[in-house]
């Protein structure tokens, strides 16, 4: 019996697990979070905690070297009566609608130019994509020197008899300047992003809609859009989002001031001018980043919503 048993136990040690799956989880249990645990610390420092030091912070008092004391509403009620945050508002929501319209269509239209696989078609996309991986501070001076009063442009204008046209000094032209600049700056960006949707595309509804005598704009109407309306609204949610939080652009042509008188500054500028130096009102600064966020998730909805009831 005690032989027997012996040998049991050692055919029982040589037989391997049939489940090593188990035995890892078993003994390693906190393996996940191990992995996981550098992607949460980036995370946890620069996204959630700057978040929710915005929000307490929007709440008080505090400037660059003072801590500052809990105010309530008080920096809310102080940006009804601010002048220069409606200055702000109106800008950044004029760049919204000046910009995201054009960012959801150009796209589309120089993707269908690029979609067919011809020769030399390769060159063409990616130097329509140049400008998006290009550093915004040098796409910015670039195009100060462009537009400016002794820029190539105001040059030519001059040479060709129309005369020289304050692009960097009349507040509005300065305001769609940095929106051409935005749209140049983005058009490879979310050309790209249409290219990918146009592939899922099935090419016999093109087929069946040139065999019923649909041109091609009626084509581009009746099966181009609604084949990639999804992808619109997600480019809307994105260029609206990027557009109301406007920054480099415009403090690159405009300058540190905002253009003339600062018409032309933008809330993001704002609250750059406001809680930064050594008497920075950061408290005042984070109600106005507030805001923002507040209404950069309402232009996601407001997007989101619209496609959905475009779908029903």
């Amino acid at each position: 019996m005690a032989s027997s048993t012996v040998s049991r136990v050692r055919r029982e040690s040589r037989t391997p697990d049939v489940n090593p799956v188990r035995r890892v989880r078993r003994q390693l249990p906190m393996s996940p979070w191990l992995f996981a645990a550098p992607g949460l610390l980036i995370i946890g420092a620069f996204i959630l905690y700057p978040f929710v030091s915005t929000l307490v912070n929007a709440f008080t008092d505090r400037r660059t070297l003072i801590p500052g004391e809990f105010v309530g509403l008080a920096n809310f009620r102080e940006l009804l009566h601010d002048d220069m945050f409606w200055i702000g508002l109106r800008n950044s929501s004029l760049y919204v609608l000046g910009v995201v319209p054009a960012l959801v269509i150009l796209p589309l239209l120089l993707a269908l130019l690029v979609q067919k696989n011809i020769p030399g078609i390769t060159f063409f996309r990616s130097a329509f994509y140049t400008p998006v991986v290009a550093s915004i501070v040098v796409v910015g001076l670039i195009w100060v020197w462009l537009l400016d009063e002794r820029g190539l442009i105001n040059a030519l204008l001059e040479a060709v008899g129309v005369g020289r046209i304050g692009f960097l000094s009349d507040q509005w032209l300065l305001l769609l300047s940095a929106m051409a600049v935005t749209v140049w700056k983005g058009l490879g960006y979310y050309m790209i992003i249409y290219l990918a949707a146009l592939a899922n595309v099935p090419r016999e509804l093109h087929e069946a809609a040139a065999v019923d005598g649909a041109g091609a704009i009626r084509r581009f109407v009746t099966v181009t859009v609604p084949a990639v309306r999804s992808t619109m609204a997600l480019v809307g949610a994105l260029s609206s989002v990027a557009a109301f939080k406007v920054f480099s652009e415009v403090y690159l042509m405009a300058g540190p001031s905002g253009g003339p008188a600062g018409e032309d500054t933008t809330l993001v500028m704002l609250v750059q001018r406001t809680g930064t130096g050594l008497t920075g009102r950061v408290g005042y600064a984070s109600a106005i980043s507030v805001v923002v966020f507040v209404v950069t998730v309402a232009l996601m909805l407001l997007v989101l919503r619209a496609d959905r009831r475009a779908e029903t």
